[in-house]
């Protein structure tokens, strides 16, 4: 049976239990994960946690919705068992209707095959690698554009550093790219900062730095990691950085370190089209996911939205 649990009796344990043993985790569905991101968030739970469907919630002008929060990808149907996962239809019904709003990404294994009128759904891209190739055969398998910029780095003396602290990647960020992009809110990077700070604290999230000779920071990623997939949730980078090749040069490092270790690398996107190349030019391949939406507002506010 699928029941709605709100956020209050949604048992922590068995919730990480699940997700950690499910056949396609995710390291946003964890709790500690979701408490962060969202104010507060409700579940449909399968049985005794055999499945779980998370439902981040937010209410605005007395509307109740869901959607996807900040620094979240994918989320949708967890399961235990390949078997429960077609049953995401029966999920998605099982939304209350005191939702009147749902706009939510679902997951690489978890996809909604309703033909409900109702329901809008569309596919979006997100590049993987998975690590089960010796590092001399992957990077065989790199682009021809990225082995030439790899040979850069072999000249500009860079130098890997792991653990820095969150407030230096994320700086790199504002520097660069904060410039340009205004859709993050001061919010937005606190959250992003707890993340980190809370990942590194449970020994899975690692932060990887690029140094110059004068031990000034060029470029860097921050990695969080569940058990079958490592993502690669945030990056920064400089001028100089791009100049010497700084971000290649961590991929690259990051691949050499993993390889063989069957885990699956996802670099989370991009519909960016200079990103997306960027990613396949490692030899990742798109591993697709929906997004749905569906609309119970009154006519006039639907119209709107």
């Amino acid at each position: 049976m699928i029941k709605f649990i709100p956020h209050t009796r949604v048992d922590t344990d068995k919730w990480d239990e699940c997700i950690r043993k499910s056949v396609n985790c995710l390291p946003y569905s964890f709790s500690w994960y979701l408490d962060i991101v969202c104010n507060n968030w409700d579940a449909l739970v399968l049985n005794d946690y055999e499945a779980v469907f998370p439902l981040p919630s937010k209410t605005k002008f007395t509307i109740n919705y869901s959607s996807t929060p900040f620094w979240v990808q994918q989320l949708g149907l967890f399961s235990k068992t390949c078997s429960a996962l077609n049953r995401v239809d029966d999920f998605v019904e099982m939304i209350p209707k005191s939702y009147r709003f749902i706009e939510l990404n679902m997951n690489f294994n978890s996809f909604v095959s309703s033909s409900n009128p109702s329901y809008v759904i569309e596919t979006n891209t997100n590049f993987v690698l998975k690590l089960d190739k010796s590092y001399a055969v992957q990077s065989k398998l790199y682009s021809k554009n990225l082995k030439r910029n790899l040979k850069k780095t072999k000249y500009s003396a860079l130098q890997l550093f792991k653990n820095d602290t969150p407030n230096v990647l994320i700086q790199l960020f504002r520097e660069d790219k904060g410039k340009t992009i205004h859709h993050f809110s001061e919010a937005d990077f606190k959250n992003l900062e707890t993340i980190m700070h809370v990942a590194i604290y449970k020994h899975c999230g690692q932060i990887w730095m690029a140094y110059d000779e004068g031990n000034r920071p060029l470029a860097g990623l921050f990695l969080l990691f569940s058990p079958t997939r490592i993502v690669l949730l945030f990056t920064g980078n400089t001028k100089e950085g791009k100049e010497k090749a700084a971000m290649p040069f961590l991929i690259d490092s990051f691949i050499k370190e993993f390889a063989t270790s069957g885990l699956i690398f996802d670099f989370e996107g991009s519909k960016d089209i200079n990103l997306a190349r960027f990613y396949k030019s490692f030899g990742a391949h798109n591993e697709s996911y929906q997004s749905l939406k569906i609309n119970r507002l009154p006519l006039l506010l639907r119209v709107l939205k």
